[in-house]
Parts: C-alpha cells; sequence; structure tokens
C-alpha cells in the first residue's frame, strides 16, 4: 500500500490516470475502503495498566502497522479521485467519508496527543492533562512512525482541499471536513498541519 500510494502520486503529477478502465479504478477503491476501514478506529495510545511494557510495545507496533497501511490507502484514494479528468463515478461517498473519519479520529486520538500534551489523557483517570506546566515539559523527541503518520496525514487534510474544489459534497460532509480544519489552530507544535489545515478551510469557505 505505501508504494501503491507513492505510485498514484506520480501518475496523479503525469496527469494520466484518466487513461486507466473506470470499472478498475472504482474496484480499487472499494478495496481500498476496507484497507482504510481496518486501522480508521484503532487507538494507538499505550494503557499501561493491563500488560508488561515489552507486549504493550509489540500490540502498540502492530497498531501502527495497521493505522499506517489505512494512511496509504487514504492517500492513494485521494491521489486517484484528485487527478485530472477522472470520471464521475470515481467520486464514491462511502470512500471520501471513510477517509475524513480516519483522518478526524487520529487526528484527535493519535496525533493531537503525540504532540500536545493538553490532548493527553491522564491514566490515572483525571482527565485531559490540561496543565500549562504539563505542556512546557512535554519532549520534542517523537517516534519515527509517528512522524511518518503526522506527514501522511498532512498530505490527505491537503488532498482534501484539492478534493472540495473538484467534487460537490454532501453539507454532512462538509460539516466534519470544517471541523477538521478549524481543530489543528487550537494544537500547540503542528505548523506544518495548520498550513495544510488553511487550504481546506479555505477550500470550505469557497464551497
Amino acid at each position: 500500500l505505501s508504494e501503491l500510494g507513492s505510485e498514484s502520486a506520480k501518475i496523479k503529477a503525469m496527469g494520466i490516470m484518466d487513461k486507466l478502465s473506470t470499472d478498475k479504478t472504482v474496484k480499487v477503491l472499494n478495496i481500498l475502503e476496507k484497507n482504510i476501514q481496518d486501522g480508521s478506529k484503532l487507538s494507538t495510545l499505550l494503557n499501561h495498566n493491563n500488560d508488561t511494557e515489552d507486549e504493550e510495545r509489540l500490540w502498540r507496533d502492530l497498531i501502527m502497522e495497521r493505522v499506517t497501511k489505512s494512511a496509504d490507502a487514504c492517500l492513494t484514494a485521494i491521489n486517484i479521485m484528485t487527478s485530472p479528468n477522472m470520471p464521475k463515478a470515481v467520486y464514491i461517498e462511502d470512500v471520501i467519508e471513510r477517509v475524513i473519519q480516519y483522518t478526524k479520529f487520529h487526528l484527535q486520538n493519535t496525533l493531537y496527543p503525540q504532540y500536545d500534551p493538553v490532548y493527553r489523557v491522564d491514566p490515572h483517570g483525571g482527565g485531559l492533562l490540561s496543565s500549562k506546566a504539563k505542556r512546557a515539559k512535554c519532549s520534542t523527541h517523537k517516534q519515527r512512525v509517528i512522524v511518518m503518520l503526522y506527514n501522511k496525514v498532512c498530505d490527505i487534510v491537503s488532498s482534501l482541499s484539492e478534493l472540495l474544489e473538484i467534487q460537490l459534497l454532501t453539507d454532512t460532509t462538509i460539516l466534519q471536513v470544517s471541523s477538521m480544519g478549524i481543530t489543528p489552530f487550537f494544537v500547540e507544535n503542528v505548523s506544518e498541519l495548520q498550513l495544510c489545515a488553511i487550504k481546506l478551510v479555505t477550500a470550505v469557505s469557497i464551497f
């Protein structure tokens, strides 16, 4: 899926995606939707109450692999839909909604907690960690897989703004996209995402 994501970006840049068979492209999109769904609701946060640390990290690695695979599926699907001169059949509402669902969930539950400690849940049951002191003490070190996922999600958010310029979306979908575009401005340490969100919010306002 990672290779498919990068190759679809190249085909999109070459402007030849529309030369592919529409039926086959639609089949690919439907398969991609299943792969997006696989990681769309998986929590990547560690829970220190149950297993040993090694077991938890092994579990988290497996979860992150599925989440990253789903991100690649999102990118491939959106690369197809935002390529020039694509037929109407490729703008499958279920696929678009699944991409948005995946992106919103992992922004809120995976990336925001990693980049801004205010969004982390206190493992001792105290709710969100909201003190400025905790934000100040936060380590800036990130796992390579988290940085990779962050970059992929930034690409997805940026590509969604392209999709808005091409395809009419339902009011419900537009509301979801709007909230996804506004929330990053309340999160610290996500400047790249905020730039992508500006494009998304601008596309929504034009829409």
